[in-house]
């Protein structure tokens, strides 16, 4: 059957389709391509150049309000900003700091003076800063940061201060060689008060490049990857800023030295601004996940052409992607990226509705941060073990720097880092599914308690027991006959999916309730045991979304194209996903009796089924990427295998036509062989 990637290409982008469109076509910018390899000091210039390309497409004004030149406009510009990964990461990070961290932390956490002074020159890549908040003594513990802001009253200055080594902001961005100033999150001292972790905004060069007074530079140099990016240090020396400097959308010092702030909770102002920035792990999310693509577009296409070892013909190599093994390499990659794309248009969606204002309620901006902590610990993870698989499936060529994907790799290995560490950002996650069951039980009346309880008890006796094995277990409620078609059902999927999310945040709570009763340390200590069971937890619980966005995504489709192809390779992909994840956990749904062995041992041969399927429309699916070969960059993604191999294939034809071929060794073997076995038979006859 022949399919359409332009049709799958407008479900993947959704309604972000003309920004990532606007997104891709940046790669045709001067200076929007830089050399990789190119010595330090020269790939450095040439990534702020490009930098500051993408300032003059005017693109990162779209988020800001319509009186600063903007479009109000949050969600899409993050789609166009995430498409840059293909052009080059390192501008794409750069840019990020840039336009996402430097220039929102002023929109979203200044005032109106400040935005007409810094957030506009910020915007258009005029005025060059970093974001100052990760320290050497604390990563992802922000509220724990050393370094001071002391308010003098007399001189109406903040006095900001590295008051000890493991103080020094590290790994920042931008800091070793181009920042003309710093967003800088230090503990806001007024008064004899501690009022915890602020912004401000800190000069650290002059106009002309040299450092300020007081400020002290240290460069990271060559990193892992992102080479183009000039990472490194800052500290203060009691170097002091105007009152002003303080961005005060969350907090205030009046001249005198009176703090104020419109929210009372010390711990809930913390998050309420932290939760201002979410847009960098939205970002990387989506990042992430086209650098997966650009891997599965190269590895795939590759292996269409490739050929190696003889198969039913002793003539005619077999193409790579005709082998088993190689489809369940790829094709369940390939059918977790989609899903990780179509999720993270549903975080897009949630994005533009808080910042936008048309719902930033607390219950909003909640959910937001919790999805987009989940979804990019997950979609980072995803894509460095996609990119390894794609360079692994590509043999020796997958490692020549030329075809990319050791370069993607590289430079996205930090992805799991940046935003928040991966398994940090796991534990937040784990944390609200904790209080959102919390907040289930303290809403239940007497009686529905009592069933609650009860359905636990059940289930701890039915499915820990084993016992649920004699009976139906959940595939067997659903999908009575055991065949591939039920297993394949989607009903079934999601219900194995959910079941296990619900078992194991019931398990959890359960392990940590006698935290509650428990003096401090021996409650640390009971959560620190049970750290591993709340990480899984938040994994499944976002994989379960992830699963879920998949199957809306495609039942929209079917909708509309009931009848289509598509509509076909589309629940294939959404199968394999579900039943890949399922088979990932399969001891788990074995032991808590969610799977009977029967069923259990239909898994491996259906994904086999599906992903050679899959396979046979594999170049349309990465053809919905939307990607040129200007985006990939790789060589062996440029149609030179398929020459080779024609060529390789032509010479041997017309060789084998030839009087003067010489014969296989083994080919005259096998005939003498055959020859003695006939003239041995005739001598019997005698």
């Amino acid at each position: 059957m022949t399919i359409d990637p332009t049709l799958l290409r407008a479900v993947l982008d959704g309604d972000y389709a003309s920004a990532r469109a606007e997104g891709r076509s940046f790669v045709r910018q001067p200076g929007a391509v830089i050399d990789e390899e190119a010595p330090l000091a020269e790939i450095r210039d040439a990534t702020l150049r490009g930098t500051r390309a993408l300032g003059e497409t005017g693109q990162p004004l779209l988020p800001l309000p319509p009186e600063l030149g903007g479009e109000d406009e949050h969600a899409g510009y993050v789609a166009a900003f995430e498409e840059l990964v293909a052009s080059s990461p390192s501008v794409q990070i750069k840019a990020g700091v840039q336009y996402g961290l430097f220039g929102g932390a002023i929109q979203h956490l200044g005032n109106a003076e400040q935005h007409r002074a810094w957030l506009v020159p910020a915007a258009r890549g005029e005025l060059l800063g970093s974001f100052a908040m990760t320290e050497i003594g604390h990563g992802s513990d922000v509220a724990a940061v050393g370094t001071t802001a002391t308010y003098d009253p007399d001189t109406e200055e903040f006095v900001v201060h590295t008051p000890f080594r493991a103080a020094t902001k590290e790994y920042i961005g931008n800091a070793a060689a181009h920042a003309r100033a710093a967003v800088v999150f230090a503990q806001l001292v007024t008064r004899g008060v501690n009022h915890g972790v602020h912004a401000f905004f800190v000069p650290v060069r002059t106009d002309a490049g040299e450092v300020l007074p007081g400020v002290t530079v240290e460069d990271d140099g060559a990193k892992g990857g992102l080479r183009g990016v000039d990472n490194g240090r800052f500290a203060f020396d009691s170097v002091r800023i105007p009152r002003t400097h303080l961005l005060d959308r969350y907090g205030s010092v009046a001249p005198d030295g009176t703090y104020s702030s419109p929210i009372e909770s010390p711990g809930r102002r913390f998050f309420t601004m932290l939760g201002t920035l979410v847009q960098g792990r939205v970002s990387l999310d989506g990042a992430s996940t086209v650098g997966a693509k650009l891997g599965l577009d190269i590895a795939i296409r590759y292996a269409l052409e490739r050929r190696q070892f003889t198969g039913a013909k002793e003539t005619e190599e077999v193409v790579l992607l005709d082998y088993r093994r190689h489809q369940r390499r790829l094709m369940p990659a390939l059918a977790r990226t989609w899903a990780n794309a179509l999720a993270h248009n549903d975080l897009l969606a949630s994005f533009q509705t808080v910042f936008s204002g048309e719902d930033d309620s607390d219950e909003a901006r909640q959910l937001l941060e919790t999805q987009a902590a989940g979804y990019k610990a997950l979609s980072t993870w995803d894509a460095l073990d996609i990119l390894q698989e794609c360079r692994e499936a590509c043999g020796g060529a997958g490692f020549i720097a030329e075809n990319r994907l050791v370069g993607l790799r590289r430079d996205l290995d930090v992805y799991a880092t940046f935003e928040g560490d991966n398994t940090v950002l796991l534990q937040l996650v784990g944390k609200r599914l904790l209080g959102d069951y919390a907040a289930e039980l303290r809403h239940l009346d007497i009686g529905g308690v009592a069933r609650f309880i009860g359905t636990q008890a059940a289930e701890h006796s039915l499915y820990r027991s084993g016992m649920a094995n004699v009976g139906r277990t959940i595939g067997d409620v659903f999908t009575p006959a055991l065949n591939a078609k039920r297993i394949r059902s989607g009903k079934l999927q999601e219900a194995l999916l959910e079941s296990r999310v619900e078992a194991m945040v019931a398990e959890l709570a359960g392990n940590l309730r006698p935290a509650a009763r428990m003096p401090a340390e021996k409650a640390a200590a009971l959560v620190n045991e049970n750290q591993n069971l709340l990480i899984e937890t938040a994994r499944a619980y976002v994989e379960l979304r992830k699963w879920q966005a998949l199957d809306r995504a495609f039942r929209a489709f079917r909708d509309d194209h009931p009848e289509a192809p598509e509509t076909t390779v589309f629940r294939r992909l959404r199968d394999l996903h579900g039943l890949s994840l399922i088979d990932e956990h399969l001891g788990w749904h074995i032991m808590y009796g969610r799977l009977s062995m029967n069923r259990a041992r239909q898994i491996g041969p259906t994904i086999d089924r599906l992903c050679a399927k899959l396979a046979a429309d594999a170049l349309p699916l990465v053809e919905a990427f939307g990607y040129g070969q200007e985006h990939r960059r790789a060589t062996i993604s440029s149609g030179i295998e398929k020459e080779r191999q024609d060529e390789a294939r032509e010479y041997y034809r017309q060789a084998r036509a030839r009087a003067d071929h010489p014969v296989d060794e083994k080919v005259l073997h096998a005939e003498r062989k055959k020859a003695a076995k006939k003239a041995k038979s005739r001598s019997t006859q005698r």
